[in-house]
């Protein structure tokens, strides 16, 4: 069936018409043709994370594994004046979706900005936002899909975009339903504002603040805060849980910088979960990671979307370190932290291999686990 799929999504693009009547293509990081009227292209990328764990348990259990963490098929292109994006994971670790859709819509500029209409991701959390092919550790921190929004990673809906090279301001309506869900009524907004004040060759200075609102109704899936306290594929702990109908409000603040070979980035963010049969709960959450290149690139700023990518290269060593904490302020010792150390290496552009070290501690329970992660990547 994966195989059926992938031949349809490839063939798509071959079919489109911009492939019919193309007549320029390049192969330069990704197959990409245009047509001669420019009104009609089309790319294919796409990425591989496979990954290996091995765990030094003490409470828990679990198991060393591997396993394709990410395997992806994107589709981008332009028809006319919209432009669009089909992407597809076959790897299937997005919550309970199994293989299916993440970034699927359709876009085009209005006004100052960009309408995108469809799945993509809500405008909140650096971190979140940042590609997964760019993103410093292995996991993203508590501070995004991951920890305080778990789960609710791409949503559907309808996102507006401004950009400069020092701002962006994006608002975002969608429906809470996650790919994996039941249909349901709610719904939930966003908003993040980034600024820039030091734009300059050898340094960029970013700040931000985001806020997040999700209503829930009597049909939809609690919302969840959790911690995977010991990286992927380790034990968790759930921090927080609203109940049927009710909603989350979250607010977020960010700050990066990159200097030369250093890198340095954080976020705090602070939510409270609806409890309709006691008081509400309030979840806090804060991490700070860093970098600093021993070959010497300095980590490049997107300024289209607010966040920092990867610098491009052959031979590049990056030492990389982060310390991680949520907690749940109203229940006494329902708190997690997570401190990481790692290597990237990147061969050249298309080429990441990463190894991370995780100690985890769960203070509720007492367990104080660790784990060596392992990855090797590809995308183009």
């Amino acid at each position: 069936m994966k195989k059926q799929m992938l031949a349809v999504l490839v063939g798509a693009a071959v079919a489109s018409p911009a492939m019919v009547i193309a007549d320029e293509a390049s192969t330069r990081g990704n197959l990409k043709i245009v047509s001669s009227d420019g009104s009609f292209e089309g790319s294919v990328g796409g990425r591989i994370h496979f990954d290996a764990y091995a765990f030094d348990n003490d409470l828990t259990d679990s198991t060393s594994t591997s396993e394709f963490r990410r395997a992806r098929i994107t589709l981008k292109g332009k028809l006319y004046n919209w432009g669009y994006v089909f992407e597809n994971d076959f790897a299937g670790q997005s919550g309970t979706t199994g293989t299916g859709f993440r970034d699927m819509n359709i876009y085009t500029k209005v006004g100052p900005g960009k309408l995108t209409i469809g799945q993509f991701k809500p405008y909140r959390s650096m971190e979140e936002i940042t590609s997964s092919n760019d993103i410093l550790m292995m996991e993203r921190p508590y501070a995004s899909a991951t920890g305080i929004y778990n789960g609710r990673q791409f949503q559907q809906g309808v996102g507006y975009l401004i950009s400069d090279d020092q701002y962006t301001l994006g608002v975002a309506g969608f429906n809470t339903k996650s790919a994996g869900d039941n249909r349901n009524e709610g719904l939930g907004g966003s908003a993040r504002a980034t600024f820039a004040p030091i734009m300059q060759d050898n340094m960029v200075v970013h700040m931000g603040a985001s806020y997040s609102v999700e209503n829930a109704n009597s049909m939809t899936t609690a919302f969840e805060a959790e911690a995977d306290y010991v990286g992927r594929r380790g034990p968790s702990e759930t921090i927080a849980l609203t109940t049927e109908g009710e909603s989350v409000n979250t607010v977020g603040l960010e700050a990066a910088i990159s200097a030369g070979p250093v890198f340095a980035q954080a976020e705090y963010a602070i939510a409270d979960f609806g409890n309709a049969t006691g008081d509400d709960e309030e979840v806090q959450t804060y991490y700070i990671q860093g970098a600093y290149t021993l070959t010497g690139q300095m980590k490049p700023y997107k300024s289209s979307k607010g966040v920092f990518t990867t610098a491009k290269g052959n031979n590049i060593v990056q030492l990389t370190a982060r310390y991680d904490y949520i907690e749940n302020k109203d229940v006494t010792d329902l708190e997690a932290e997570t401190t990481s150390v790692g290597v990237n290496y990147y061969l050249n552009p298309a080429m990441r291999f990463m190894l991370n070290y995780v100690m985890g501690e769960n203070t509720l329970t007492g367990d104080e686990s660790n784990q060596v992660a392992l990855r090797a990547q590809m995308a183009f």
